[in-house]
């Protein structure tokens, strides 16, 4: 009884779990965070990475990423494709244009109009000489003409300033030049102004009755079509130059005087350190010297005397007295006895004869 009435009197102990609300639930949000943040970090870095773009390099990305261009490479297998990574040309992937990595040996003596030529061709001869005088004067006189012609002609006098005339190694060279303001071509066209077309005509007029061979280039400025257009500065500046090609043979040019129509784009600037430059735009047209298109022949070596040497004995010293077949032989090749009366027959000597400073091969 005494225990009972004891457990009646003891306190029951009652545990209370306090369940508080908006607790810690765990770093699963800072990762969420995390990745909404570097989202943001790249979206931004690419708008940032668009606006300092140019179109050049816009262009040059997009066509990296389409499968379909053609200088993408084409090899999909292995580590080929669009996503090729590394390969053994610069640019990646875009391997269609590029050179190998060994430089190609370049034959120097076959370059016209360097200073790397034969023995042969370092030594000028006196008919060289004179002819380069006689040149000289020729283009000197057409620059005079020309300028004077212009200046003469009321529609031709203001374009004046279009007109540069200088020599180069090549030859006399006379460039159509656009100045700001006053264009020889519309923008983006090979179709030439009216004005143009008569300045053309009077420079094929005045170098008509020269030998020299023509040279005509076309020349652009740094300026680029806009993003995928498949007309380039290449194109315009070929069309140009055919253009103009086709103005100088109407003039009453002989075809066979045009030696080569190029397109040049902006690879050779007049204004190199501004290449947007309007003057970089133009129409060059080069006489080129006769000894780069018409070389003379190489003259032969000169005796003691200053006279050419000769070839089967005739008009050198003593040509008339010495045999050509030597001692112990005719002067019909036959072997000589000594005896006077009936010879014996011609002893074959080969496929030679013996000269007085040559051996003439027949």
């Amino acid at each position: 009884m005494a225990e009972a009435a004891k457990k009646e009197n003891e306190q029951p102990i009652i545990v209370k779990k306090i369940v508080q609300g908006g607790g810690h639930h765990g770093g699963a949000w800072k990762v969420a965070y995390a990745d909404f943040v570097t989202a943001m970090m790249a979206f931004f870095l690419l708008l940032w990475l668009l606006n300092v773009a140019t179109d050049e390099q816009k262009n040059a990305i997009s066509n990296y990423f389409d499968p379909t261009h053609p200088k993408v490479s084409q090899d999909t297998s292995g580590a080929g494709g669009v996503m090729g990574g590394l390969t053994m040309s610069p640019q990646g992937a875009m391997a269609s244009t590029q050179n190998p990595l060994t430089p190609m040996q370049v034959n120097k003596e076959r370059l016209r109009g360097t200073d790397s030529q034969s023995k042969v061709n370092l030594k000028k001869s006196a008919k060289e000489i004179a002819r380069e005088k006689e040149e000289k004067k020729r283009f000197k006189e057409a620059e005079q003409k020309l300028k004077q012609a212009i200046q003469k002609n009321p529609e031709l006098a203001k374009l004046a300033k279009n007109l540069i005339i200088d020599m180069t190694p090549e030859g006399l060279r006379i460039q159509i030049v656009d100045q700001e303001g006053e264009p020889m071509f519309p923008s983006g066209s090979a179709k030439m102004f009216p004005k143009t077309e008569a300045l053309l005509k009077q420079i094929t007029e005045v170098i008509l009755g020269m030998p020299n061979e023509l040279s005509v280039r076309g020349h652009t400025d740094s300026v680029k079509f806009g993003a995928g257009a498949s007309y380039t500065n290449w194109e315009l500046s070929a069309d140009r130059a055919n253009a103009s090609r086709r103005v100088i043979l109407d003039t009453g040019m002989p075809a066979d005087r045009l030696n080569n129509v190029m397109g040049k784009a902006d690879t050779e600037p007049l204004i190199a350190e501004d290449p947007s430059d309007a003057r970089n735009r133009r129409i060059t047209i080069i006489l080129l010297k006769e000894e780069l298109t018409n070389p003379l022949p190489p003259e032969e070596d000169e005796g003691e005397d200053g006279a050419e040497g000769t070839v089967d004995g005739e008009g050198g010293a003593g040509a008339e007295d010495e045999n050509p077949f030597g001692e112990g032989f005719n002067e019909d090749g036959t072997e000589d006895t000594g005896e006077p009366g009936e010879r014996p027959p011609m002893r074959p000597i080969g496929t030679f004869r013996k000269t007085p400073g040559a051996v003439d091969f027949p």
